[in-house]
């Protein structure tokens, strides 16, 4: 029996997982979202484009930190109604450049005084970039639609600005875009060595989104293809294929990343990402009972345990009470966290009589109660602890 995760291991899984607590709505194989350049712009008060044109060192000696010169180029937004182009701009600290070179600051107005973020470089085409976006009162598809055209633009600025719009998108608005998808080029850039590792989960959702039967043998050989190494991004591209292949693909996952104990840990947290995935967003593309059926096989593996009792206990499966008990009580399952699992599992159970309109008691409900009586008697403290922070 493999021993235990690492702390690595460990760590990888509690960030991952508060990650999606977090943005579960949003894209699901995406990096944590971040502000956006039209959130910024969206929420200023005074939004301007400057040019360099001097600046001066800081004097320690002195008590003076340095400032630097701009004039301003073009006013996007003004609500102190004090800005005007052609005006020169000073802001504290001295920040190095060269003469035209172009910034964008962004502003909040207190008392007529504008405070000035820090200055963001730009060239004419990023600038143009920002100020062309549609607006956030646009329709998803049509704003997804505009970013999905720089996503691998060469000036980092825009690509990286262009991924984070897909970072903070709803997977439905994501959904919509589908037939704009460029097929091609996602597999070229899953393929690229140079693509950034962030948006490898995000090109393996779209391209299952917008791919066809070939795509899928596409991704099912990206999964396969062997590493020892922590692949960011290969949850998504999982997902991808499941999207594509349904059934089978799912099956493919099950021999080769789920009861395979050769796979690096890390290869098997992927694929039950891409399970969760389509439990969440895709229902009925794979069958409800074979996603239960996949995640089941991995409460062979006491270093997921606690995770899969509790997704289990989500999907309302509660068919695995038996086996939780035996559980309870074997030494390789001898962890807090795992038997905590199982009391809130009971304790789910117990309170998902409230869902059933039948008026007899379910039968999974009248297990669940007896259960932990047992549990009670034979652990009081580990069910007083779960029952702490257990909330229905």
């Amino acid at each position: 029996m493999r021993p235990f995760m690492s702390l690595t291991s460990a760590a990888l899984v509690l960030s991952v997982a508060a990650a999606l607590t977090n943005v579960a709505s949003a894209c699901p194989f995406c990096s944590a979202p971040s502000l956006t350049l039209s959130e910024q712009l969206a929420g200023a008060q005074s939004a301007v484009l400057v040019q360099w044109t001097s600046g001066k060192e800081a004097d320690k000696e002195a008590g003076f930190i340095g400032s630097t010169n701009y004039e301003i180029v073009q006013v996007i937004r003004d609500e102190s109604k004090s800005l005007k182009k052609g005006e020169p701009l000073t802001l504290e600290r001295f920040r190095t450049s060269n003469p035209g070179d172009l910034f964008l600051l962004f502003g909040s107005v207190d008392q007529g005084q504008i405070e000035w973020s820090s200055p963001l470089e730009v060239t004419e085409t990023s600038f143009n970039y920002v100020t062309q976006a549609p607006s956030k009162e646009s329709p998803a598809v049509q704003r997804l639609g505009y970013y999905l055209k720089f996503i691998e633009f060469p000036d980092s600025l825009v690509s990286n600005d262009a991924y984070a719009e897909f970072a903070n998108a709803q997977y439905d608005d994501i959904v919509l875009l589908s037939s704009q998808m460029p097929r091609d080029k996602l597999r070229t850039w899953l393929n690229d060595p140079n693509v950034s590792p962030t948006r490898i989960g995000l090109y393996g959702l779209m391209l299952g989104l917008c791919g066809n039967p070939e795509d899928a043998e596409f991704l099912k050989a990206k999964i396969l293809e062997p590493s020892d190494a922590f692949r960011l991004g290969i949850d998504g591209v999982m997902g991808g294929y499941l999207l594509l292949a349904g059934t089978p693909g799912l099956q493919v996952l099950e021999k080769e990343k789920l009861t395979n104990q050769d796979v690096p840990f890390s290869e098997t947290f992927a694929a039950m990402q891409a399970l969760r995935f389509m439990w969440q967003y895709s229902k009925g593309r794979i069958p409800a009972e074979d996603l239960r059926n996949a995640m089941r096989l991995l409460l062979d593996r006491p270093n997921l345990a606690d995770l899969v009792i509790v997704d289990l206990a989500r999907w309302d499966d509660w068919s695995i009470m038996d086996r939780l008990m035996t559980m309870y009580d074997d030494d390789a399952y001898q962890v807090p966290s795992i038997k905590r699992a199982i009391v809130r599992f009971m304790l789910i159970a117990e309170k998902s009589e409230a869902k059933d309109v039948s008026p007899q008691t379910p039968e999974h409900v009248k297990k669940a109660k007896t259960n932990l009586a047992l549990l009670r008697e034979k652990d009081p403290k580990t069910v007083k602890s779960a029952e702490r922070f257990f909330f229905d």
